[in-house]
């Protein structure tokens, strides 16, 4: 028999049963690990039903000769898995795969959005991964390597970091005119945390249901029903949320997109952004201002954040998602001062905060200039892609119109009734390879002057790829094909 420090007699695969080949790499371990290896290898076999349940099992003496271990070092793999519940045994009835072991899912799959088999993906909401800022990133990453204590690496405060929150309250209050107390700005998992955490406290505070601009961002509705409430769709019209069906509503909370609204692109008028402030202080309601591209305005300078006219009555959002990269998930909520401590409790069950060397790394960003470069870079890209999708639409798609101010990172561009019907067209364009979002899907009923509206988004492609895109576009609705240059 073989001790378990040597391995010079390692039986062939032609010498075990096909049910026991796959110990082999755990019997061929060093042996320091091989009894480790060992455990984990019958584990996985039994999980993954390759040992089925029910199945008896050679003796320890059988299986040490068969593998060329020890026998102890079977035995114990047996007893370890005996006491886990993997495998059973009775004195004299010998060792079996517990009935009891379910083999789990073996597929590993990605639910990572995207648009399964699109060439050109016009779908909004992405902003080019490929602007990241790595080295600069990397950078900060060692100097906050460099110099975080290691306490700082324990629990965080919920609402984040200091330095971090300073960091923002300054960034928000100089670009965006935000009222920007660093006491009540709350770090979070992107804008997505920053709505369930208010729809927890709103709903903590008997509210039942929240207001939602419609044609509007589908998220909201489904954010808001995973913390108990309702919503209710409201009409926008040119100045922005129309206020004589939100005062029929009854609502006492709504969630605008006021410097850029989404999806339509219109910016509110001052008077409308008066007027919903005095709905606000009359209904005595809550205003969340979803903030969520209002740095990326091309023809003049971003209006700013509504918040700053009241900060009592509106919670302003934001974070770097179009910024930087969504992957980050790292973003803000700036508070009312009677919702403060509320959120920062619910912030504090929900996850115990965000990571600290995250926080630490966008902190020194900010503080070193990095994040203002980073906006501006985004800036010029984008300006010039937008540029190149409405020209690229002038070409291809004569008498279609653009709507809403310059900004952001998409469009609404309503084509001609002629270039219908839409269900026709979006079917002609998904079997060339082509992602699109009708406005439709963000809520909003079927155009009324029978035009094709689409929300199309291009700050993800390069101009080169928006043209190609279009022109692929208008040849796949008129033959069904993708015709690329």
């Amino acid at each position: 028999m073989t001790s378990s420090g040597t391995n010079s007699q390692r039986p062939s695969a032609e010498s075990l049963s096909p049910a026991w080949e796959l110990l082999l790499p755990a019997a061929a371990a060093p042996a320091r690990g091989r009894g480790r290896a060992l455990r984990s290898a019958l584990r996985e076999a039994v999980r993954s039903g390759r040992l089925a349940a029910g199945t008896r099992l050679p003796s320890s003496r059988e299986l040490a000769a068969d593998l060329g271990v020890s026998r102890g070092l079977v035995t114990e793999a047996y007893e370890q898995l005996t006491a886990e519940s993997y495998l059973r045994s009775g004195r004299g009835a010998g060792t079996w795969v517990n009935e009891g072991v379910r083999a789990a899912e073996r597929p590993v799959r990605d639910r990572a959005p995207g648009a399964a088999g699109a060439r050109v993906d016009f779908r909004p909401g992405t902003p080019d991964l490929s602007l990241f800022p790595r080295s600069a990133w990397s950078a900060a990453q060692r100097t906050v390597f460099g110099r975080l204590p290691h306490g700082a690496l324990g629990y965080p405060d919920p609402r984040g970091l200091p330095e971090l929150r300073e960091a923002l309250a300054g960034l928000l209050a100089r670009r965006r005119g935000v009222v920007a107390d660093p006491e009540r700005l709350v770090v979070c998992s992107g804008v997505a945390q920053a709505t369930t955490l208010l729809g927890f406290v709103l709903r903590d505070e008997g509210v039942t249901s929240v207001g939602v601009e419609d044609p509007g961002s589908p998220e909201h509705a489904s954010l808001f029903a995973a913390t108990g409430l309702g919503t209710v769709p409201l009409p926008l019209d040119d100045d922005g949320l129309a206020l004589a069906p939100l005062r029929r509503s009854g609502v006492r909370a709504v969630v605008t997109t006021p410097a850029h609204q989404f999806p339509t692109g219109i910016g509110y008028s001052a008077q409308r952004r008066g007027e919903l402030l005095d709905w606000a202080r009359n209904a005595d309601a809550v205003i969340m201002e979803d903030d969520y591209d209002g740095d990326f305005r091309y023809d003049r300078e971003p209006v700013g954040a509504l918040q700053g006219l009241d900060p009592e009555r509106v919670v302003y959002t934001g974070s770097v998602s179009k910024s930087l990269a969504p992957g980050l998930r790292l973003g803000w909520l700036i508070a009312p001062a009677a919702l403060t401590e509320r959120i920062v409790a619910r912030k504090r069950t929900m996850d115990l905060g965000n990571p600290v060397i995250d926080q630490a790394v966008l902190a020194d960003f900010i503080v070193r200039g990095g994040y203002d470069r980073q906006l501006r870079r985004c800036q010029r890209a984008y300006r010039e892609r937008r540029d190149a999708l409405v020209a690229a639409l002038d070409e291809h798609f004569p008498g279609a119109t653009v709507s809403g101010i310059a900004a952001g990172l998409h469009i609404i561009a309503r084509l001609p009734a002629r270039y219908g019907p839409e269900d026709v067209f979006l079917e002609r364009a998904a079997a060339a390879g082509i992602a699109l979002r009708p406005l439709r899907d963000c809520g909003t009923a079927d155009s009324e002057d029978g035009t094709l509206p689409l929300v199309l988004g291009y700050a993800h492609l390069a101009p080169g790829d928006i043209a190609r895109g279009i022109s692929a576009l208008a040849a796949a609705r008129r033959s069904g094909r993708l015709v690329t240059g």
